[in-house]
């Protein structure tokens, strides 16, 4: 029988973000400003509700592309204030529009998103060997020093605690319990 972490249960979304992304090393600009903008949005919510969600997510936001969403105006929030397939809450949507155009000064930079964010950790993935999930934290002073260093950029909805959970999700750490068969798995994918 197949050892995993226990947080997924046994819904088969859950599991298959378990199995197949959870904790996988992610560099690519684009699919960070993704993950951050949805831990953003769930923000008082549980994960499955967002990525139950996450094709509505793309399909509304234009495929997360931030150049294009650095451009949304009051017609975008309105369209997607009436958007049934997402969380519709004004202050996400316009976190989401700032976080682009925030990207989008960023991308122009000597430090590009993905740099920035994975200088945290020196440009590869903390690995952490929790053998229960009461030992993995809510947040580490490396989130809370991401999570500042985000804010004074512009972005919102990016607390420490946002932050660790984007970064276990992206791969910044590795949180699978050792007991998980993801948690050697990813060890090699991330290498």
């Amino acid at each position: 029988m197949i050892q995993r972490c226990p947080w997924p249960g046994t819904d088969p979304l859950y599991v298959h973000y378990h199995d197949t992304e959870w904790g996988v090393p992610e560099y690519d600009d684009r699919a960070l400003y993704e993950k951050l903008v949805l831990d953003g949005f769930q923000a008082g919510l549980a994960w499955i509700t967002i990525l139950r969600k996450r094709e509505n997510f793309r399909a509304a936001f234009d495929g997360f592309d931030p150049e294009k969403i650095a451009r949304y105006g009051e017609a975008d929030i309105a369209r997607l204030l009436g958007d049934p397939g997402i969380v519709r809450s004004r202050a996400k949507i316009e976190a989401a529009i700032r976080g682009a155009q925030v990207w989008c000064d960023i991308q122009q930079s000597a430090r590009p998103f993905s740099q920035r964010l994975w200088d945290f950790v020196d440009g590869r993935p903390v690995v952490n060997r929790h053998g229960a999930m009461k030992e993995v934290p809510a947040s580490t002073p490396v989130s809370e020093a991401m999570s500042r260093e985000l804010k004074s950029l512009g972005f919102k909805f990016c607390g420490p605690v946002i932050v660790y959970a984007f970064m276990q999700a992206v791969g910044m750490v590795n949180d699978h319990l050792v007991t998980c068969f993801r948690h050697g798995e990813v060890l090699e994918e991330g290498s």
